[in-house]
Order: C-alpha cells, then sequence, then structure tokens
C-alpha cells in the first residue's frame, strides 16, 4: 500500500515532540498562558510570511483554499482546539500536581481514536486498536509517576483532552483543502485570545529575545507540524493520525536526553519497546475489502488516477498535482485502501 500519510503523521508528531523541551525551558521566564498565546502567535505569523511568499513569487495554488462552507467548521476546530482546549489545560494545571497533569494528557490520543470509531464511523480493527493502545501505553509509562488524582484539575485536563479529541476529528472535515491556510488562521486566532487572556489576568510580555524564540518554536512546533497533520489527516483519517501523533512524547524524551542531559531509564526503554510494537501493527495493516464509491464532487489537490479520471483543458496536465472542483462517478471495485478523502465508507464490524 502507498502510505503518503504515514510519514507526515510522523513528521509532524516529531515536530510537535521536539518542541516540547524547548517550551519546558521557556516556562521558567514566561507564563503559561501568554507563553500558549506566543506559541499559537508564532504559528500563526510564520504560516502568514510563508503564505505570502508563496503569492508573491506567483506559486502555482496546488491546494485547494478555503471556502464559505468550511468557516463553521473551522470556527469550531478553532473553539474546541485553539481555545477551550489550552483555557481549560490552564486552569486545570493551577488546581492539579504535574505528575497527574502529564499522565492524564495521554488521553487526546484516546479521545481521538474513540470520537472517530464512534461518533465519524471510522473502521477501527482490532490490529489497529491494539496498536493505538501500544503506543499510549508507550507515552503513559514515559509520564508515569503514579496515578493520576482525579480532583478537579483533573477533570478539567480531561475536558482539555476531549476538546482536543474533537478537534482533531473535526480538522479531518478540513483535511481537503489547503494545510497553511487551516493551520495560519487557527494560531492567528487561538493565539491572539490566549495571549490577551493572559495579559487580562496580570500577566506581563517577556523580553523581545524571548518573544522572538516561543514564535520560533512555535512556528515549527505548533505551525508547521499542526499543517502536516492535517495532510495526514487527509490521507490516513483521524484515528491512525492521532495514534501516530501519539509518539510525540517519545521525541520530546529523547531530544531531552541528548539536550539536556537526562538518563536513558527503564520506563524510557519500555516506551520505546511499546511504541515501536504499536508502529509495527500499524505499519503492518493491510486493509482491503469490496467497497462502492458513491457519486460526490469535492475540491482538493490529486493526481489523476483510479478515483480521479476526468477531463481537463488541453493546458492541464492530469498526472501532475493540480487541485479544482471535480465530480467521481459511482465505482465498485477492491483495494487496498485507508480512511482517507475517498474512503469514508461505513463496514459491518470494527
Amino acid at each position: 500500500m502507498v502510505r503518503p500519510g504515514i510519514p507526515l503523521a510522523l513528521l509532524s508528531a516529531a515536530l510537535f515532540g521536539a518542541s516540547t523541551p524547548f517550551a519546558k525551558l521557556l516556562l521558567g521566564v514566561v507564563d503559561p498562558q501568554v507563553l500558549a498565546g506566543l506559541l499559537y502567535l508564532g504559528a500563526g505569523l510564520g504560516l502568514t510570511a510563508f503564505h505570502l511568499c508563496r503569492a508573491a513569487l506567483r506559486l502555482p495554488a496546488l491546494e485547494a483554499p478555503l471556502r464559505s462552507w468550511d468557516v463553521p467548521w473551522l470556527g469550531l476546530v478553532i473553539l474546541a482546539g485553539g481555545i477551550s482546549g489550552p483555557l481549560l489545560l490552564m486552569l486545570g494545571l493551577t488546581r492539579t500536581d504535574a505528575a497527574s497533569a502529564s499522565l492524564l494528557l495521554n488521553l487526546e490520543g484516546l479521545a481521538t481514536l474513540g470520537i472517530a470509531w464512534l461518533w465519524f464511523h471510522e473502521n477501527v480493527d482490532r490490529r489497529l486498536a491494539l496498536g493505538a493502545f501500544a503506543i499510549l501505553a508507550g507515552a503513559a509509562v514515559l509520564s508515569w509517576h503514579g496515578w493520576a488524582t482525579l480532583d478537579l484539575g483533573g477533570v478539567l485536563i480531561v475536558g482539555a483532552c476531549l476538546c482536543w479529541g474533537i478537534d482533531n476529528n473535526l480538522t479531518r472535515k478540513l483535511s481537503s483543502a489547503d494545510p497553511v491556510q487551516i493551520a495560519m488562521l487557527k494560531g492567528l486566532v487561538a493565539g491572539s485570545f490566549n495571549l490577551l487572556l493572559g495579559l487580562a489576568n496580570g500577566a506581563v510580555l517577556p523580553p523581545a529575545s524571548v518573544v522572538l524564540a516561543a514564535g520560533a518554536v512555535g512556528f515549527l512546533g505548533y505551525g508547521v507540524s499542526l499543517a502536516l497533520f492535517v495532510l495526514g489527516l487527509r490521507h490516513l483519517g483521524a484515528a491512525r493520525t492521532g495514534a501516530y501523533f501519539s509518539l510525540a512524547p517519545f521525541v520530546g524524551a529523547m531530544l531531552a536526553v541528548i539536550m539536556l542531559g537526562d538518563p536513558i531509564s527503564a520506563p524510557l526503554l519500555a516506551a520505546a519497546g511499546l511504541m515501536g510494537v504499536g508502529l509495527w501493527l500499524h505499519l503492518a495493516e493491510r486493509h482491503e475489502h469490496e467497497h462502492a464509491h458513491e457519486a460526490t464532487g469535492h475540491e482538493h489537490r490529486h493526481r489523476h488516477d483510479e478515483h480521479h479520471r476526468h477531463d481537463h483543458e488541453p493546458d492541464v496536465d492530469p498526472h501532475e498535482p493540480h487541485s479544482h472542483w471535480h465530480r467521481h462517478e459511482p465505482m465498485l471495485h477492491r483495494h487496498p485502501h485507508y480512511p482517507d478523502l475517498h474512503h469514508r465508507h461505513g463496514h459491518h464490524q470494527a
């Protein structure tokens, strides 16, 4: 099977995981709410600069732009993942200990998987579920410092994870559109909200050098990472992309060993083993059955293949990436596939 979404999802996780040690260093001099705002703004402003450079150079628009019918979904994504999630996390962190918080944050992957399966009816078979739980178990081992305390702070952090799980699944609805635009708008709106909220609560802006450092971390760890995550959703669906993204804590832990001199501990080795098993189970997945494609129309980046056989103007090379509104005729066939843009059909059993 061609798996273009897997390296995209893994790179997204790696960038986000790599941002964690840098963010922890910045937390020593920046208020948490202000830092959340600066990270998101760094993502939004960095991607805005990229978007403007792309327009100034008149590069061909290979991705489908966001349309008016995408705005409600984008608003819900920003509300759930960019505003509600960080706000609940900050409120939870002030009411619970760091050990409980780090363990509870692993529930985001479980929430993403559960919502994708139960609400959006993505195919989740036993192999996929076992692999996802192995990856999540590895993440839990990394953050294990005893059982989490489910007090009010813990409940708020669980709520934040639920918001991010909703965010990940709703973003799947937008995954046919330009991932740079999606990540840019989310970063600008969520960053502005979190920064203003932090300043309103009495926090102060750090020195300019710290602001620039936070912006750089946010651009790579939040902006570029989110754009790649959207592409992963396009090819893999929410359940699989969310599972791969759960590898992020391991990347952060390995960087902490390299950058901060943390020891290679037994939990780190155990997590590596569990995540390795989970990753192997996912990479070895082969989902194939006869399935029907209903007639539909949409817009996204594509080349011509068995799912894209429409006509073009003479100056358009159908074998090169391009984007436009196109229709799909009904089709019945059998081949290995993931729940990507063209394979979101139902199944008789999970």
